[in-house]
């Protein structure tokens, strides 16, 4: 098993295919170029590393931490944004001439993430134009979206959670090295704000200790997250159990790993940015972005 540290200079390493500089590396990966230099030579060391570059053993020992599937929440209605999802799902709508949903996607399968899931719900038959250009992804059917909150969408993908991303459909994502090949440990991106009055997570450090809505010295939650074998198993296991409590139907689901069963979990942010990735709630944020809904 590699340490965090190793692994952060490896997958960079495998996602350049190239030979980069300690102060390249320094640069990437946040930590001082001495810091750099010791884990260069103990890979090196243990032949993870030759000349700079990364070797098949260094390939090999990423492999335990390969992202398996993405899982898409693609289910809801969309209220905010009608009218516009009137006659077309959220994730559909055309941003600029692309549909939402497709930054996400391509990042997918850039990042070389072949199983692709997709919880649809409303309007659900419009999915299938998305098999055109991503001819591998697999719907599930999600009953229930209009009767409770988001849960029910994860339940019905609650066998797919393990070395999984779980995605928010409606995040345009400017940013596509959000999503990589590798993921050391459970996460969820989150961007560092002074305030926010959106939903946040309260924070020990880098770990996550729970989510609210509003905060200060926070990091504002993205829905982007990622979840190991055993953290995904867990997952599936904690969605059921609430789901299936009095009133579980109306929670989100994110808030059971980070609210309700939070002492099961051990999760970390992955910190990104405003500029990464663009979240549309209203029609009047749609027209901001794209001027020719404004009409």
């Amino acid at each position: 098993m590699i340490t965090k540290k190793e692994f952060d200079v490896l997958s960079i390493l495998e996602a350049e295919k190239a030979n980069l500089s300690q102060r390249e590396l320094s640069n990437r990966t946040g930590y001082s170029v001495g810091t750099v230099n010791s884990i260069m030579a103990d890979l090196t060391e243990n032949g993870f590393v030759q000349d700079k570059k990364i070797t098949l053993k260094g390939i090999e020992a990423l492999e335990p931490y390969r992202v398996q599937r993405a899982v898409f929440v693609a289910a809801g209605f969309g209220s905010r944004l009608v009218p516009i999802t009137l006659n077309t799902p959220k994730p559909l709508i055309r941003v600029q001439g692309t549909r939402i949903i497709d930054t996400l996607l391509d990042a997918v399968v850039r990042a070389g993430i072949e199983e692709i899931i997709i919880v649809r719900g409303y309007l659900s038959e419009q999915f299938d134009q998305l098999l055109y250009k991503y001819p591998n992804i697999k719907f599930l059917e999600n009953p229930a979206y209009n009767e409770g909150n988001n849960i029910a969408s994860l339940i019905c993908a609650r066998y797919f959670l393990e070395n999984a991303y779980i995605l928010e459909s409606d995040i345009i994502l400017k940013n596509p090295n959000l999503i990589t090949k590798y993921q050391y440990q459970s996460n969820y991106c989150g961007v560092p704000c002074d305030r926010t009055d959106d939903w946040c997570f309260t924070m020990d450090k880098d770990r996550i200790t729970g989510v609210q809505v509003g905060g200060l010295d926070s990091c504002q939650m993205v829905g982007i997250s990622y979840w190991t074998k055993n953290d995904g198993k867990k997952l599936s296991e904690c969605l059921k159990k609430v789901y299936e409590a009095p009133g579980g139907k109306e929670r989100y689901w994110d808030t059971v790993p980070l609210n309700y069963c939070k002492d099961d979990f051990n999760l970390v942010v992955r910190k990104c940015s405003f500029d990464d990735y663009i979240e549309i709630d209203t029609f009047n944020e749609l027209k901001a972005v794209d001027s020719t809904y404004d009409s």
